[in-house]
């Protein structure tokens, strides 16, 4: 099982010097990815508990961005956006920057994507939030296109292109495109058409997990595809937890058959940088070799 870190990106700040400390303090404690969430807008007042992370009160790093600045500060872990709101944004233009930064970090892109709850980032950025389930699953099989193709054609529901490609394409061609899905029918369709899943990083390990899983797999083997070859990546949130119990957590989610892990110091009520990057070196020390 691979393990990674969750940047904090709502509790990190803002400077440059300390946000590349993280990045190589993740590299140097051993992870083996680093993962980051995705927002272009918040709203002025959250609608319910959970929402009140994503206000305007709440910094988000935008991650293609960041992600770019990261490749020059790291040399060896996975940059893993988990995920980025893949129907609120033009497909092309997320094909053309997710191959810039697969050049940048030598083929170190994992990109997460998934359909987004918020309406009023869908409206502002002037897209459709009724139909982005649909459009989601066309802009899978157009990115997976344009990596892997010099010149597409393409005549979609959506989407039409002519004789068209990118320039620089991806070191390894076909970018490791993986979805982030909650609900039963988008875990289904993760499945289906993703290389691999983000689980619901709100779900401990158990009965939940463990349905959702199968899910997963089902949707794999509904299309023909193994599920083993399907990576899986489950979440461990430090909060209130001692090393051990987060050990403990990691051997759950391993024998429910997760392929990655990934820790997340958010909302742990960590004060500074300083306290998240030592946090991130205990748990990583209390951790088996990946």
């Amino acid at each position: 099982m691979r393990l990674g870190v969750a940047f904090p990106t709502t509790e990190i700040g803002n400077d440059p010097a300390v946000i590349g400390e993280f990045a190589r303090a993740v590299e140097d404690a051993g992870y083996d990815h680093l993962t980051c969430i995705d927002h272009v807008l918040g709203a002025g007042t959250a609608k319910d508990e959970w929402r009140a992370y994503y206000t305007r009160a709440n910094a988000f790093h935008e991650v293609l961005v960041l992600f770019g600045f990261m490749a020059a500060l790291t040399k060896r872990i996975e940059l893993a956006s988990a995920v980025l709101i893949l129907p609120q944004r033009q497909t092309a233009l997320v094909a053309k920057q997710a191959a810039e930064i697969d050049v940048l970090s030598r083929g170190r892109l994992r990109l997460g994507v998934g359909l987004g709850w918020n309406e009023i980032e869908y409206e502002a950025l002037n897209e459709n939030f009724r139909n982005r389930a649909r459009r989601f699953e066309e802009q899978i099989v157009l990115l997976r296109r344009l990596w892997t193709e010099d010149l597409v054609t393409f005549n979609g529901t959506y989407h039409k292109l002519n004789d068209v490609g990118i320039n620089p394409v991806p070191v390894r061609r076909a970018i490791p495109l993986w979805v982030g899905a909650f609900d039963p029918k988008a875990v289904e369709r993760a499945g289906r058409i993703a290389d691999g899943w983000f689980v619901n990083p709100r779900i401990p390990p158990g009965n939940e997990a463990s349905d959702a899983i199968e899910t997963f797999r089902k949707g794999a083997r509904s299309v023909g595809r193994d599920p083993a070859k399907l990576g899986i990546d489950a979440t461990v949130h430090i909060g209130g937890k001692t090393p051990a119990e987060c050990v403990a957590e990691a051997e759950a989610w391993r024998r429910l058959g997760a392929t990655h892990l990934t820790v997340r110091t958010m909302y742990a009520g960590l004060d500074t940088p300083a306290q998240h990057i030592e946090a991130i070196r205990r748990i990583r020390a209390a951790l088996p070799p990946a």
